[in-house]
């Protein structure tokens, strides 16, 4: 009777065995996003950090992706707790920075966490050049198939999404993927 016993625990664990060792083979980075060429998945959410104007002018105002139509949107998903977030904040502001004036706008959206935790981060950080918003419950998260922070999405101004980008960004990357949305759209 145990031989039965073993032989079916064998059976059946040996596939799990094998998924899970073929799972830790892959890099998240590589799963590829369902978004990219399809429209960018709508919100409103609170501002916590306004940031620098006209996106965002007092804390409390609502962003609606909607109302970007036309724009390119940098939309970055980051949090207190997240190391990585770190190393993409310099950049982020910066670059945000240089496209102040223009048709490109950075939006921080706060992933599972709270705000007052963002607040004293993006202090800690020396500030931010662009508004963030909270993201209660993580439903634009979920919307946009987030597997994790800091990931940043680019939307083109036809509101579709232009790319997905995993880890953090360097500025390099961020001028490029903005840069060639204009170019594509005949804006500035």
């Amino acid at each position: 009777m145990n031989w039965k016993r073993s032989a079916i625990a064998g059976t059946v664990a040996l596939p799990v065995i094998a998924l899970l060792a073929y799972g830790l083979t892959q890099d998240p980075k590589e799963i590829p996003s369902p978004l990219p060429g399809k429209e960018a998945p709508s919100f409103a959410l609170e501002v916590f950090s306004p940031g620098q104007p006209p996106l965002a002018r007092a804390i409390g105002d609502t962003i609606r992706l909607n109302t970007m139509r036309g724009q390119v949107l940098v939309l970055n998903f980051w949090a207190s707790w997240c190391l990585a977030c770190r190393d993409e904040h310099e950049a982020l502001s910066e670059v945000a920075r240089q496209y102040a004036g223009t048709k490109v706008h950075f939006l921080g959206v706060l992933y599972n966490d709270v705000p007052r935790n963002g607040l004293a981060w993006i202090e800690q950080m020396g500030g931010q050049s662009y508004p963030s918003v909270d993201d209660p419950r993580a439903r634009t998260a979920i919307a946009y198939g987030l597997y994790g922070v800091p990931e940043t999405f680019f939307v083109g101004p036809d509101g579709l999404v232009a790319y997905k980008h995993v880890g953090p960004v360097t500025a390099a990357v961020l001028r490029r993927k903005v840069d060639s949305l204009l170019v594509a759209s005949g804006g500035e």
